[in-house]
């Protein structure tokens, strides 16, 4: 008994070690970076050249994923829900049902208390838009226009989200009956602007860039504090004389709670790894997508602060969800 006895204890420091190395080891397999929003919107673009640059810094290749749907939360819920080991990872955390649809409704899912971030990867603006061919060429003349209708339209990326609520504001701030109409992500959105169904979108600079160079869109205004680096000849809607500011459309990482730390470091210290790559920096500039890196204590802050404005906002313009 006493041999049975010792053999197992001998057993049991053999395997610590290799136990403790398997976080050392992380990753064995591909990555699964899951966007929860249509193929072809900003999340998608910005998941798919992150993707294609990690493979310089990864050890396992960093796999995009769409499952779209219920404005976002259902591909979120579906992490939440995974296997906390680093495998499943979110990418568009900051986007409009993280920061914005809690205001209005009761979650699946806790934003902060069940999502660990990783970090931040962009800032995307929320700019207005509207077609070239259309009556109106900038602001004032769009609100002019807009106050002889009942009403004004406007495509939005998803229901109760950052540019639906943006808009919203946008109405309340002019003085103009604008009607948000909701699609599944932010390409089928700009679709809808372009294809002249709508009067007006809000959209980020990635999403309509080629559309801008085409003169197919003209943006005419952003809701950031200081003009977007991607739009820089387009004014703040602060600059126009209208309180509508915005934390913009935020693009983080996050893993669901219960993570290890050490893959947490490893995550934020290989993304941090493709942020700093030139070649990254370019390509990311070229689709109108900022690098703006945070790690991720300072992405948690961010996060909370952007939540408190968008309430803020809520609040001063008394947004209410029809």
């Amino acid at each position: 008994m006493k041999k049975i006895f010792w053999g197992l204890v001998l057993c049991s420091f053999l395997l610590f070690p290799a136990m403790g190395g398997a976080v050392e080891k992380f990753p064995t397999k591909a990555i699964e970076l899951d966007v929860p929003f249509a193929a072809g919107g900003s999340t998608d673009v910005l998941a798919r050249l992150v993707s294609k640059f990690a493979t310089k810094y990864f050890d396992k290749p960093l796999i995009v994923v769409n499952k779209p749907g219920g404005g976002g939360i259902t591909g979120t819920e579906g992490v939440v829900r995974s296997k906390p080991d680093g495998y499943t990872i979110y990418v568009g955390y900051g986007s409009g049902h993280d920061l914005v649809t809690p205001h209005f409704q009761k979650m699946p899912y806790d934003t902060f208390n069940d999502l660990i971030p990783v970090c931040r990867l962009s800032v995307h603006s929320i700019a207005m838009i509207i077609r070239g061919d259309a009556p109106y060429k900038n602001m004032k003349e769009f609100i002019e226009w807009g106050k002889k209708k009942d009403q004004v339209t406007a495509s939005v990326s998803t229901k109760a989200g950052s540019v639906d609520i943006t808009f919203q504001a946008v109405g309340k701030a002019t003085g103009l009956h604008i009607v948000t109409v909701p699609f599944r992500g932010g390409a089928e959105s700009v679709t809808a602007i372009v294809g002249g169904q709508t009067d007006c979108g809000g959209n980020h600079p990635s999403e309509i860039i080629s559309h801008i160079k085409a003169k197919r869109l003209i943006p005419i205004a952003v809701a950031l504090d200081n003009r977007d680096p991607a739009i820089p000849d387009v004014p703040t809607f602060k600059e126009l004389g209208y309180n509508v500011v915005s934390v913009g459309s935020v693009k983080g990482v996050a893993a669901p709670k219960g993570i290890p730390p050490e893959v947490i470091r490893y995550l934020s210290e290989r993304f941090k790894k493709v942020c700093d790559d030139p070649e990254f920096v370019k390509s990311m500039k070229d689709i109108g997508q900022p690098v703006m890196y945070q790690s991720p204590q300072e992405f948690g802050q961010f996060m909370k602060d952007g939540f408190a404005q968008f309430g803020q906002m809520i609040k001063e313009f008394n947004i209410k969800l029809e």
